[in-house]
C-alpha cells in the first residue's frame, strides 16, 4: 500500500527569523523604560520647566531683575500698584515685590535643597544599616528611626529655632528641617533592602568573597535607590514649605532675610489694603512646591512598571 504524501505548504526560508537577536538595538533597562514614559507625558515637561526657570532664578537672579530688592526702596510708593519696570507693584516699605520675589527664591531652594540632603543622607544611612545588617543594628537603629518618626519635624524645628535664635542662618533652618525629617525615608529604604538581599546577585556577591559592606555599597544599595530618589524628589517640596511656614512663623530666618514665608509673614498686615503683595510671594511658593511635586509623582509612576502599564 502507497504511503500518503506529506504535504508541506510552501514558504520562503529566506524571511524565516528563529531567534533572531538584534543587535542594533538597545537592551532595555529600568531607568530607559521610564525614560521612554515620562517623554510622551506633556505634563513632565511642564513640570521640569517650572523647575528649570526656579533654580535659574535662584543662581542669577540678576538675570530677571537689575533691581535692588532692599536697597532700592521709597517710602512714597508704600503698597502702591503695578507700574512701568514693576511688574508686581510694592511692599509697605516701598520696595519692589518682582525683586523681592526672584530674590527670595534663593532662600527658599537654598533651605529646601539643604534639608532635603541631609535627610537624605541620614536616611540612607540608618535604612540601609538596618535593612542589610539585620538583628541588633536593626533593632537599634530602627527604635531610633520610630522614636523620630513620632515628632513632628516641624514642631521639632520651631523648638530648635528658637533655642538657637541668635545663630539663624540657612544651614541652621535647614538642620532644624532636615534632621528631624529622615524617619520616613529610612523606613523605606530598609524595607527595599530587605526585599533586594535575598536576591541571588548578593549569594554571588558574597561567595566571591566581597565583605558585606562593600556588597552593600556595590549592589544592595543602587538597586534600593530607586524608591529613594522618588521620595526625596517628593519631599523637596515639603522642605520649602517647612521653611516657609517657620519663616511665617517668626521662628525661621530673621526677617532681614529675603525669602517667601519673610514677605508672605510681613504683607499680612496689609492684606485688606493692599492684597497683591501677599499674594504675589504665595503664588511662587505655590507653584515651585507644585512642579516639584508633580515632577516626583511623574518619576514615581514611571519608575513602576504597573503603573506604566495602566498608563
Amino acid at each position: 500500500m502507497p504511503k500518503p504524501e506529506h504535504y508541506v505548504a510552501p514558504f520562503d526560508e529566506d524571511a524565516v527569523e528563529v531567534d533572531k537577536i538584534k543587535l542594533d538595538e538597545k537592551p532595555s533597562n529600568l531607568w530607559r523604560d521610564a525614560w521612554r514614559s515620562l517623554r510622551r507625558r506633556p505634563l513632565f515637561y511642564i513640570s521640569l520647566a517650572a523647575v528649570a526657570v526656579i533654580v535659574l532664578m535662584a543662581l542669577f537672579p540678576t538675570l530677571f531683575t537689575d533691581v535692588a530688592p532692599n536697597d532700592d526702596c521709597h517710602l512714597e510708593f508704600s503698597n502702591a500698584g503695578a507700574t512701568e519696570g514693576h511688574p508686581m507693584g510694592f511692599t509697605k516699605r516701598g520696595c519692589d515685590v518682582y525683586a523681592r520675589v526672584v530674590w527670595g527664591a534663593r532662600t527658599s531652594l537654598a533651605v529646601g535643597l539643604l534639608a532635603t540632603l541631609i535627610s537624605g543622607v541620614v536616611g540612607i544611612i540608618m535604612g540601609s544599616l538596618a535593612g542589610f545588617y539585620g538583628g541588633w543594628v536593626d533593632s537599634v537603629l530602627s527604635r531610633i528611626g520610630d522614636i523620630f518618626f513620632s515628632i513632628p519635624y516641624i514642631l521639632a524645628a520651631v523648638v530648635v529655632m528658637t533655642t538657637l535664635s541668635e545663630y539663624r542662618s540657612v544651614w541652621t533652618l535647614a538642620f532644624a528641617i532636615g534632621g528631624f525629617a529622615w524617619a520616613s525615608l529610612a523606613r523605606i529604604l530598609r524595607s527595599e533592602i530587605l526585599r533586594v538581599k535575598s536576591g541571588d546577585f548578593v549569594m554571588a556577591s558574597t561567595a566571591t568573597g566581597r565583605t558585606k559592606f562593600s556588597t552593600l555599597i556595590s549592589h544592595v544599595l543602587p538597586n534600593s535607590i530607586t524608591p529613594v530618589i522618588v521620595y526625596l524628589t517628593l519631599s523637596l517640596g515639603g522642605a520649602i514649605v517647612a521653611e516657609a511656614t517657620l519663616s511665617f512663623l517668626g521662628v525661621g530666618l530673621g526677617s532681614e532675610v529675603m525669602s517667601w514665608g519673610n514677605d508672605i509673614s510681613a504683607a499680612q498686615t496689609s492684606i485688606r489694603t493692599a492684597p497683591m503683595t501677599l499674594i504675589w510671594p504665595s503664588i511662587f511658593l505655590t507653584t515651585t512646591v507644585l512642579a516639584f511635586i508633580t515632577l516626583g509623582e511623574l518619576v514615581r509612576d514611571a519608575l513602576d512598571p504597573k503603573a506604566r502599564a495602566r498608563g
